[in-house]
């Protein structure tokens, strides 16, 4: 559908308003800045928050201290589309991470017609380190952060050919779909401080965001345990220590 607007002609212009800086952000606010997600639901957990409106949700994360916000935009398995980045923003100022399942050039230039300020690419996904650093010098082109997500260290390996600036490590076991921060814990003893670095899943206590902190996180992406929670902004407080 996406391949086929851009042969009718139908090429969405690039967004002209303003795109705060998502590494910029972690850097004015990290260590274990919080970087806080909304997603309808999830592939292991199905609906996340009944009725979940993203206009309320930005506004309560940027008013209770995260430094930036992931959106999902994918819709089979998240419940995402690309218009909710149009939403995020009307509420919000906070930069906006896109995460979807991002392969073709097409969808970094549908990404730069929106208000996000950086897209995933997940390292796997490409069948070659070439393919991964072409696309992470296209984000770059069109002006957003490319955030390269690894699973282990043949992924943070590809992302060091591909020069990604920013990392995020998944906690998640793609085998049982499980978390640990074990992931994090052992990838990050890699960290270049030339690199931001970001932990993403598994993430829900204020001690887990000091612990990673302290190892060297920059930022720490939060979804599941925020959409769930029964008062949102008091849980994303809870996690940024502003609730005391």
């Amino acid at each position: 559908m996406l391949r086929k607007e851009f042969e009718d002609g139908r090429i969405p212009a690039a967004f002209e308003g303003k795109r705060p800086s998502f590494s910029g952000a972690l850097q004015a606010m990290g260590p274990g800045a919080i970087i806080a997600e909304f997603k309808p639901k999830s592939p292991s957990k199905g609906e996340l928050r009944e009725h979940a409106n993203i206009l309320d949700i930005a506004q309560t994360y940027e008013e209770n201290g995260a430094a930036a916000m992931s959106v999902l935009t994918e819709p089979q398995y998240f419940g995402g589309i690309p218009e909710f980045l149009f939403m995020a923003r009307q509420t919000s100022a906070l930069p906006l991470l896109r995460k979807d399942f991002i392969l073709d050039p097409l969808q970094v230039a549908q990404t730069a017609a929106t208000p996000a300020s950086a897209v995933l690419l997940i390292a796997r996904m490409f069948e070659t380190p070439a393919e991964l650093r072409d696309m992470v010098s296209l984000a770059q082109l069109a002006g957003l952060d490319p955030v390269v997500e690894v699973f282990d260290e043949a992924d943070l390996s590809a992302a060091r050919k591909a020069e990604s600036p920013i990392i995020q490590v998944n906690n998640r076991d793609l085998d049982t779909l499980s978390t640990t921060l074990d992931i994090s814990r052992r990838l990050v003893a890699d960290k270049d401080d030339s690199e931001r670095w970001i932990s993403a899943s598994g993430v829900d206590r204020r001690e887990q965001v000091l612990e990673l902190a302290e190892l060297g996180f920059d930022a720490v992406l939060v979804g599941t345990s925020l959409m769930q929670a029964v008062d949102p902004g008091k849980a994303l407080a809870e996690l940024t220590g502003a609730a005391g």
